[in-house]
């Protein structure tokens, strides 16, 4: 019995000594660290952290850069905004009164006689 023990653990260790992990021997990974390959390793890391910090760096920068026109861009929607009413503000006097209604459909005829004119001349 004792004998079918021992052939066991030597099975089992014979089964788990080949296995790898990460290119180190799984049995010797918590003896045998490499200095080497944990400098390397860091190396990498800080050059991926470098990156990172370069690539939000430039993020930032085009999320400012894209908020200073989204900002001009509702400024002068806001402006046009203010200008539009104040013609729709002109329009609405000029349809409230009969006199002005005349003047303004003389005007726009006049300008569709000298469109149709135009395109006519061409």
């Amino acid at each position: 019995m004792m004998n079918t023990r021992r052939d066991f653990r030597g099975n089992r260790s014979a089964l788990f000594d080949g296995i790898e992990e990460g290119g180190i021997r799984a049995a010797s990974y918590s003896h045998e660290i490499d200095e080497h390959d944990n400098d390397r390793a860091m190396d990498g890391l800080q050059d991926r952290v470098i990156l990172l910090k370069r690539l939000t760096g430039d993020v930032h920068e085009e999320v400012e850069s894209h908020n200073h026109v989204l900002d001009r861009m509702g400024n002068d929607m806001d402006a046009s905004r203010g200008i539009l009413s104040g013609t729709m503000d002109r329009f609405k006097t000029v349809f409230e009164t009969k006199s002005s209604r005349k003047i303004f459909t003389l005007v726009a005829t006049f300008v569709v006689v000298f469109l149709v004119v135009y395109y006519l001349s061409r």
